[in-house]
């Protein structure tokens, strides 16, 4: 089982203080909120992606890369990759140099975004959301997968002899989730090319997110990937913990109380009743979290959102300093233990070369005259007048 963390890059006002940070400020703090990740033994830490305030999180890769270069055995992921809105090129080369730049230890989580006059800034429109997310990622794979592409779809221009670079690390590309709420269509696509479910698991009760997993483990066995139950399956959540239940209620509920997301509506209680949010000891976050698996089976990636609301950094350290030495621990013994011999373990960089039979280097070589198709000293050649036009 892999545990971690994920993290939106929200810039919300604690309601306890009334300060609000700074972009440097929330920037900076995810940075020491993913070392802090790696020095208490989390598996992974997953970075959202947005372009709209009161998000600084325009730029995983960038994050990631930053980070990358000062931990050393952190998964670095995303917890949403717009695919809807960012050119799948950009996608390919990005995370296929960020593969290089942290010795693989990366993959992504895809997700359409349902923030909507994000959709028009890149010239999309959300009505196809879908087909936006299906037509981007047919595309993306050919990028990864292939070393030259010839290649014609609806949303974007068409490409002639394209090559993406860098070319994948070891000549396998990053490992991807696909990530959902509440779109069937979603799951759907994650089943049919056999990769990862993320369900984001807030909000909503159990019972839907039962009905998402058990769509995607169906799929997957009709399109003949192994049986429901080697299905990959990743879980997010909220969680706050203290010492004592009481004392994590009391800490909390000003920020839940006037968190944007869902602040102003049901209380705290009432909420943690409906959905998965749990507020409490080490030991209630423990058995709320095994109780996951009654409903959605054996999977293997686990993921809380710790650092929104207007959390401050001190909090959110104190935070992973528990769950780190007293909960996750826990949690891995007991999901490990828990885990039938024929369900796999979360696909990694280094599994992944290994079933492709050993890593090969993969870059594609050209000819200095062949980059451009011309001659590198074409350029001195052109008469700068005949460019002008009347």
């Amino acid at each position: 089982m892999q545990l971690g963390i994920f993290t939106v890059g929200d810039v919300t006002t604690d309601p306890t203080t009334g300060h609000t940070p700074s972009e440097n400020e929330r920037i900076k703090a995810t940075v020491a909120i993913a070392k802090k990740a790696e020095e208490v033994g989390m598996d992974v830490m997953a970075f959202g992606q947005h372009h709209n305030p009161p998000f600084a999180a325009s730029s995983p890769t960038t994050t990631m890369a930053f980070v990358a270069a000062q931990t050393e055995k952190l998964l670095l992921s995303t917890a949403t990759t717009l695919i809807t809105t960012t050119d799948p090129v950009r996608i390919a080369e990005d995370y296929a140099q960020l593969q290089h730049l942290a010795d693989g230890r990366v993959d992504l989580t895809l997700g359409r975004g349902n923030t909507g006059p994000v959709y028009p800034w890149f010239g999309k429109d959300i009505r196809d959301g879908i087909a936006l997310a299906v037509e981007n990622y047919a595309l993306l794979r050919r990028l990864w997968n292939e070393d030259v592409v010839n290649w014609e779809g609806k949303f974007r221009t068409p490409l002639q002899g394209f090559t993406a670079t860098p070319r994948p690390l070891d000549g396998v590309a990053p490992f991807v989730w696909h990530g959902s709420i509440r779109s069937p269509e979603i799951a759907e696509q994650a089943a049919y090319y056999g990769d990862g479910f993320f369900h984001n698991h807030i909000f909503w009760p159990a019972s839907h997110t039962k009905q998402m997993v058990e769509l995607y483990r169906r799929r997957f066995a009709h399109y003949g990937h192994g049986t429901p139950e080697q299905a990959i399956v990743g879980l997010g959540g909220q969680v706050f913990v203290g010492k004592n239940s009481q004392d994590a209620v009391n800490r909390f509920r000003p920020y839940f109380d006037k968190a944007p997301v869902y602040g102003h509506g049901p209380s705290l209680e009432e909420f943690m009743e409906a959905t998965p949010l749990t507020v409490g000891s080490p030991q209630q976050i423990i058995e709320r979290t095994l109780s996951f698996r009654d409903y959605v089976g054996d999977y293997q990636r686990q993921l809380f959102l710790i650092d929104h609301a207007g959390l401050p950094l001190k909090t959110v350290l104190e935070q992973m300093d528990i769950l780190g030495e007293e909960v996750f621990p826990v949690l891995r013994k007991e999901f490990d233990a828990l885990r039938p011999a024929n369900v796999p373990e979360a696909p990694t960089h280094a599994s992944l070369v290994a079933a492709a039979g050993g890593p090969k280097d993969s870059t594609v070589h050209a000819a200095a005259d062949d980059v451009t198709g011309q001659s590198p000293h074409a350029v001195s050649r052109i008469n700068p007048a005949a460019l002008v036009q009347d």
